[in-house]
C-alpha cells in the first residue's frame, strides 16, 4: 500500500513529548517581560491558536492591562485561606478547556496554602505534562542558585525562588531587556510604579550599579541556555564539526605534581577568553600506585578548585581517548605538557601527543611548558 505524504511526514516527524515550555526572562521588575509574552501570545491567536489566559499580573500598568484584554481568560479558583479569600490560578479548569497555548505569568510564585500544587512552576509542568504549550515569565534574582549573589549585590533577600533544575524544562528562552538607563526613565515616568514610589525605588534596588550586574546576571544564563541549545543540536546532527561559538578548553594532566601549573595555565586562558575549562585525565592503567594515585587526586582537586569540569576516560591510548573527549564536550582547544614525564615516559607522552596532531579533529593545539618559570 503506498503511503500518502501526510503519512510519512506523521512517522518522519518527532514524537512530542509534553508541551512547549517558552520563558521570558528579565533582570527587573519593568523591562517588559509580561508585556513581550502577551504580545507573543496575540501574534500566535491571530495566527489561529487557541491561547488562554491562565494568570497574568498587570501590575496596574495600563499598556501591559490592554493587552490582556485582548485574550480569553480562565476564571481563577479562589481559595480560602485564614477566613480570607485569595484567588490563584486554576489549573484543573486549564486542563478541562485543553487549549493549545497557556499564559503563566510569574513562575516564581508560591501558591497559597489550599491551592492544588504548593509553586507556581508545578501547575506549569502539569500544563506541559498534558501537551500544553505554556508561556511564562521569570526575574533572573528568582533563580535559587543566583540569589546569594543577589542578595550580595542588592542587599534584599529573594524569598520565592525557583530551582534551576526547573529551567532545564524550558524549550526557549526569551531575554526581555532594556538598558539600566531606559529602565530608570520607564520609572520616572511612572510607568513601572506608581510616582509616589519611584524615587525610593531608585535609591535603592533600582540604583545603576545593581541593575548593571543584574542585567549581567540574566544575560549570561541566557548565553547558557543559548549554549546548550547548540549542544543539543550538535548532538543530535552527530556530527564531528564543532562550530566554535564559545571556547572550551581542555587540559590533559597525568598524575606528575607538575600539572598543576600546566591547569593554572588554562585557567588564565579559559578566563581571558570567558570559555569553559575542562581536565581531562586518560587512565592508562599506568597510575595505580599509592604515590601515583595520590597525586593524581591533587592534581584532581586542584582543577575543580580553579573550576575546571574534570573528565576521566580509560583508554589504550591517549590520542584516541582525548580525540574523543573532543568530539563529545565540543571542545575547541586542547593544551598538551611540554614536560610531563621524564626518559621513556616522556618519549612516549611526545609520541601520543603527535598521533592526536595527526589525526585531531578540528580543535587548536597547544604545547606549554608544565614547570614553573
Amino acid at each position: 500500500m503506498t503511503k500518502t505524504p501526510e503519512q510519512w511526514l506523521e512517522e518522519a516527524a518527532p514524537v512530542k513529548k509534553g508541551g512547549v515550555f517558552k520563558l521570558f526572562l528579565g533582570y527587573a521588575p519593568g523591562v517588559g517581560k509580561t508585556y513581550s509574552m502577551l504580545s507573543e501570545a496575540i501574534r500566535r491567536h491571530s495566527r489561529g491558536e487557541d491561547v488562554v489566559l491562565g494568570v497574568v499580573e498587570t501590575h496596574g500598568r495600563k499598556a501591559t492591562a490592554e493587552l490582556a484584554t485582548q485574550l480569553e481568560p480562565v476564571p481563577r479558583r479562589r481559595v480560602d485561606y485564614k477566613g480570607a479569600l485569595f484567588e490563584e490560578m486554576d489549573v484543573d479548569a486549564i486542563l478541562a478547556r485543553k487549549p493549545q497555548v497557556a499564559i503563566v505569568d510569574e513562575l516564581a510564585h508560591t501558591n497559597i496554602e489550599g491551592s492544588k500544587h504548593r509553586k507556581r512552576y508545578e501547575d506549569v509542568y502539569e500544563l506541559l505534562d498534558a501537551g500544553i504549550d505554556v508561556l511564562s515569565t521569570m526575574n533572573i534574582q528568582h533563580l535559587e542558585s543566583v540569589t546569594p549573589t543577589v542578595q550580595g549585590i542588592t542587599g534584599i533577600q529573594v524569598r520565592e525562588t525557583v530551582p534551576d533544575w526547573v529551567l532545564k524544562r524550558v524549550d526557549e528562552v526569551v531575554m526581555a531587556d532594556l538598558t539600566p538607563e531606559a529602565l530608570q526613565n520607564r520609572m520616572r515616568r511612572g510607568d513601572v510604579y506608581p510616582l509616589e514610589r519611584v524615587e525610593r525605588a531608585l535609591g535603592n534596588f533600582f540604583r545603576p550599579g545593581n541593575l548593571i550586574a543584574l542585567r549581567e546576571l540574566a544575560l549570561r544564563q541566557v548565553a547558557h541556555a543559548v549554549d546548550r541549545s547548540l549542544e543539543t543540536y550538535l548532538d543530535k546532527q552527530e556530527t564531528r564539526r564543532n562550530f566554535g561559538v564559545r571556547e572550551r578548553i581542555a587540559v590533559c594532566i597525568s598524575s606528575n605534581p607538575a600539572a598543576q601549573h600546566l591547569i593554572a595555565r588554562g585557567a588564565r586562558m579559559a578566563q581571558a577568553l570567558d570559555g569553559e575549562l575542562y581536565v581531562v585525565y586518560v587512565d592508562l592503567g599506568q597510575d595505580d600506585s599509592q604515590r601515583n594515585q595520590k597525586t593524581l587526586q591533587a592534581n584532581v582537586q586542584f582543577a575543580e578548585n580553579v573550576g575546571a569540569t574534570v573528565v576521566r576516560v580509560k583508554g589504550t591510548t591517549v590520542a584516541a581517548a582525548v580525540a574523543e573527549v573532543v568530539h563529545e564536550k565540543h571542545l575547541t582547544q586542547v593544551v598538551f605538557g611540554r614536560s610531563a614525564t621524564r626518559g621513556w615516559r616522556r618519549y612516549l607522552y611526545f609520541s601520543a601527543v603527535h598521533r592526536f596532531l595527526r589525526d585531531a579533529p578540528a580543535v587548536d593545539v597547544h604545547i606549554v611548558t608544565q614547570e614553573p618559570a
